[in-house]
């Protein structure tokens, strides 16, 4: 690796590009609309039933 010339530049990228990553993850989970996290955290609670009726509330 040493006889490599500019091969240093490749973990900091890698270390860039993830760090960006992560930290755009956060930023979207911290913004995401607490209504639609609590309508898909219920989903497997849900029979087909209330999703018929959360469907047309939604249309009005």
């Amino acid at each position: 690796m040493e006889t490599i010339s500019g091969i240093e530049i490749y973990p900091v990228i890698a270390l860039l590009i993830f760090f960006l990553f992560f930290v755009g993850l956060v930023l979207w989970v911290f913004t995401y609309k607490k209504q639609t996290l609590n309508e898909l955290s219920n989903l497997p609670l849900n029979d087909g039933k209330n999703n018929e009726e959360t469907n047309s509330n939604r249309s009005l």
